[in-house]
């Protein structure tokens, strides 16, 4: 994979030579020196948001089921509000 890095005019000049870059790996962007922007290819892009996990997934383990935890009971009681 390559990293290109262009400035916003390097862009603006030349968008082609920017769309073959991204082919070849992302493409930052710069605003004044600072990467703004990056510029993928649409197969990368879908490459990337196309697997998506939900946070069950994503925080489990493998062999949880076979982890024992038994919390103590929370004890936790009410008390009139002060107001004054």
């Amino acid at each position: 994979m390559t990293v290109t890095t262009l400035s916003s005019r390097e862009l603006n000049q030349d968008l082609g030579r920017a769309k073959k870059a991204a082919l070849q790996g992302p493409v930052f962007i710069t605003d004044r020196g600072k990467p703004a922007h990056v510029l993928l290819s649409i197969t990368e892009y879908k490459r990337l948001t196309g697997k998506r996990r939900n946070i069950v997934e994503a925080l489990s383990m493998p062999g949880l089921a076979n982890i024992e935890f038994d919390p103590p009971r929370a004890d936790i009681q009410s008390r009139p509000a002060d107001l004054s």
